[in-house]
């Protein structure tokens, strides 16, 4: 109806949390990794290197994404691992769905080994798209468990790794693969299925991009178009909102 207001998207218990992962990693980093954080695209500017699904084109990927995520690469080490390994499947997922598996793996230095290692399947190679927000989501452990910020057994550890993906500029990598929609034909078959990566669901992906827009003052950034449909939407109709509402959440978070 006219003059209805706009609707959140996500529960009032979602944006909470949203709202208090922001607060929390803002006094981890402080409230200027994010509002200086360069907002990464799917784009030659952001990744000039050829990619040609090599261990090498990864590596060279990889380190960019150190880079925009301030992690020094000479202390992570990254791994490849074959996707039948046994070890490497019985440690927690992060890739979830109908797909299921590991994608991606943080491993905390030991006695033996001092450097961190970030572990990857081998057919995310063949995703480049999740192949970075993979290395953003597993860099964030580097970050948070690393660094000693997070306890590992904190019960939303990897929710809020991934929400620390929106916070450092890789919001629409991790966004865009929280919910993508495959098709898929050989010389025998085809069908499709729906591939979730990560922790987060889609709408409060949009949410937290949303968030992570007004805390920088962006009502309409240009980098709105490269997220998918369904997250474009979450986020107009959450920026929508927090604009109504911005006189009973003008506090900034952090």
């Amino acid at each position: 109806m006219f003059g209805s207001r706009p609707k959140l998207p996500i529960s009032e218990d979602d944006r909470l949390w949203v709202e208090n992962g922001f607060a929390r990693l803002s006094r981890f980093l402080g409230r200027n990794r994010m509002l200086q954080a360069e907002v990464v695209l799917p784009d030659e500017a952001h990744f000039p290197d050829p990619y040609e699904r090599s261990i090498g084109a990864a590596e060279k990927m990889f380190r960019r994404i150190c880079g925009y995520m301030k992690v020094d690469p000479r202390q992570v080490d990254l791994e490849v691992f074959p996707d039948e390994t046994e070890e490497l499947g019985r440690m927690l997922p992060y890739w979830q769905g109908s797909h299921s598996g590991c994608a991606g793996l943080y491993v905390h230095p030991d006695g033996e080994n001092k450097n961190m290692v970030v572990a990857l399947r081998e057919s995310q190679m063949d995703d480049p798209l999740a192949l970075v927000a993979t290395m953003a989501h597993e860099l964030g452990h580097v970050i948070l468990l690393g660094g000693g910020l997070l306890d590992p057994n904190a019960k939303d550890m990897e929710p809020l790794t991934d929400l620390l993906t929106v916070f450092l500029g890789f919001g629409i990598f991790n966004a865009n693969c929280a919910g993508r929609f495959r098709q898929w034909q050989d010389e025998l078959k085809q069908g499709w299925s729906m591939q979730h990566l990560g922790y987060l669901p889609q709408d409060l992906y949009g949410y937290a991009l949303a968030r992570f827009a007004y805390e920088r003052n962006e009502r309409r950034p240009k980098w709105l178009n490269h997220l998918s449909t369904n997250v474009r939407s979450y986020f107009r109709n959450s920026i929508d909102w927090l604009l109504a509402e911005e006189k009973r959440i003008k506090a900034p978070i952090g």
